[in-house]
């Protein structure tokens, strides 16, 4: 059966662009930029991305289009005879299902404040009970599964119309919309009285505020934000590599796709730092900023219900942009796998990951155990831990070993095929640091991640 291909370059790059984007540009990068000293953080950030993650994402889009095959497939198609590179194809299988084991829940929250928004439930509430809307819903296992059911049937139901069809029709619409609502939310914002005061500490440097900080903190989470927020690691990228042909280089588009990710991350800041100042909030407050302290700001400010709204409309957008990409290789590894057909794949694709996603649910609720506390406190920080510390590091340093050394497929092949069609080009000179300092750099972030869990 003759490979789907995607039918724009468009297509390819919002398609890309809306895997990487999602609750760790506009959830992570927000507060954890407020924690690591604002501007400066922000600057590290954007030098991190350029080393990092950009030459990664080239060879997860090289894996991808040279083999035509799905993740648990390419490394088969592209290894030496009796290699065994092609077991972390299955594990990247494994890591997309955890990510969505709890990337599912998450993104219902986002439908579910933008619904109590715009119906107005969170109008005229003080703060304690604004806090209280986001404990009850935590507490309601009824309310938290609907909206995750409801996130996996819309998921799976514009996979399953095709790649052309559905996939990319409404992933062009939605990352489009997405774009503008937050143009929309960033204009308003700068317009508050707060809007100097927030983007002053928000994109310029202040190196004396880093040292308070702590340098190397600031380092380490400039360098972990850079890493996590292209989801790189689990085979998401590889799959819209094999969608597409060759007319491009993918050093080029893979630069687009992170001037994209990060307009996206900055714009975030751009709208909740001046909010911030605005209200006297903390900025620092980690994953509560979203749920109750930014509502709590919706709630008192004029036409609160609209921005609110908006707001959480394009957080949704952010959620389910990466949910969709992510159904994608999961599907298509299904079919791969078991030979089966689209729709096939996701009907037993929709009942494996309702099931899957129901522990995250019932983590803050029925199955609530204190074990968990290590990890975080429930389910879903379990399953964060094991995607974020383990899969996507370890899972990129098996790409980067893979592309770039003579055990794998190799330099030459990789730089063959990273270089094919017009654009930025790869050059020799890159491969010293491509195959002796990255795979250090990605190991740091491996046992520092470690290290900071659980020491």
């Amino acid at each position: 059966m003759e490979r789907e291909k995607l039918k724009s370059r468009l297509g390819f790059i919002l398609l890309s662009a809306g895997c990487a984007i999602g609750i760790g540009n506009v959830w992570k990068f927000p507060y954890i930029a407020g924690q690591g000293g604002g501007g400066a953080f922000v600057l590290f950030y954007l030098i991190f991305l350029i080393i990092l993650g950009l030459p990664i994402m080239t060879m997860e889009f090289a894996v991808g289009r040279a083999s035509r095959k799905s993740p648990v497939r390419a490394y088969q198609a592209l290894e030496k005879p009796g290699q065994k590179w092609h077991i972390h194809g299955y594990l990247t299988l494994i890591g997309c299902y955890l990510l969505m084991m709890f990337y599912t829940t998450v993104a219902g929250w986002m439908l579910h404040y933008f619904y109590m928004t715009a119906t107005g439930k969170l109008a005229g509430l003080n703060a304690d009970q604004v806090a209280g809307k986001f404990t009850e819903m935590l507490a309601d296992p009824g309310v938290m599964t609907f909206w995750m059911v409801f996130v996996v049937a819309l998921g799976i139901f514009v996979c399953a119309k095709g790649l052309q069809n559905g996939l990319e029709r409404v992933t062009k619409v939605m990352m489009i919309a997405l774009l503008v609502i937050m143009m929309v939310l960033a204009v308003n914002s700068l317009f508050m009285p707060g809007a100097k005061e927030g983007l002053s500490f928000f994109l310029v440097p202040d190196f004396g505020r880093m040292k308070e900080v702590g340098v190397v903190n600031t380092l380490v989470s400039a360098m972990n934000q850079a890493f996590f927020t292209l989801s790189l690691g689990i085979g998401a990228m590889s799959i819209f590599g094999s969608y597409i042909g060759k007319e491009h280089s993918l050093l080029g588009e893979s630069a687009r796709i992170v001037v994209l990710d990060t307009f996206v991350a900055i714009t975030a800041g751009l709208i909740i730092f001046p909010a911030c100042f605005t209200y006297g909030v903390d900025q620092t407050s980690g994953p509560s900023l979203i749920f109750i302290t930014l509502p709590n700001i919706f709630a008192n400010m004029a036409m609160g219900r609209l921005w609110g709204s908006l707001f959480f409309l394009f957080m949704a957008f952010a959620a389910l942009s990466t949910v969709l990409a992510v159904f994608e290789n999961i599907i298509c590894c299904g079919m791969e796998l078991t030979g089966s057909s689209r729709k096939k794949s996701s009907l037993v694709n929709f009942v494996l990951i309702t099931l899957l996603s129901l522990p995250c649910v019932l983590g803050y609720n029925v199955w609530a155990w204190d074990g968990f506390a290590v990890f975080g406190g429930a389910v879903l920080d379990l399953e964060d831990f094991l995607v974020s510390n383990l899969f996507l590091p370890l899972g990129s340093l098996v790409y980067l070993l893979f592309c770039v050394t003579n055990y794998g497929w190799g330099w030459d092949n990789y730089k063959k095929e990273v270089n094919t069609g017009k654009g930025l080009k790869m050059h020799d000179w890159m491969r010293g640091y491509l195959t002796c300092v990255l795979p250090v750099i990605v190991l740091f972030i491996f046992a520092f991640g470690l290290y900071d869990k659980f020491l």
